[in-house]
């Protein structure tokens, strides 16, 4: 069974970040990103879905292990925050097993 995160951060700039994200993370991962969606796949590992809202990003992590989804978390957070350096920190509001 897969473990599921579903997070929001607050932003008026969400399209810009998530399509900064996921051309930094095509490089080494299957990503999209069209009218405000964006998609991760890192590999067999778990993926990442960013659906922008015009308040902010809707964010929802899949991974089989709960301990990854963690792990998730903090990468997403760590990179949404670099793209966002001028409002950063952005806060993140996170919902487990959905």
């Amino acid at each position: 069974m897969s473990n599921v995160s579903k997070g929001f951060t607050p932003t008026a700039s969400g399209a810009r970040y998530v399509q900064q994200l996921v051309k930094h993370w095509g490089h080494k991962f299957e990503t999209s990103y069209a009218d405000g969606y964006g998609e991760v796949h890192f590999s067999e590992q778990g993926r990442a879905d960013f659906d922008v809202t015009p308040d902010g990003i809707q964010l929802t992590l899949t991974r089989e292990d709960e301990e990854g989804i963690m792990r998730m978390r903090g990468v997403v957070e760590k990179h949404l925050d670099r793209f966002a350096f001028r409002e950063a920190p952005l806060s993140f509001q996170w919902e487990q097993n959905i």
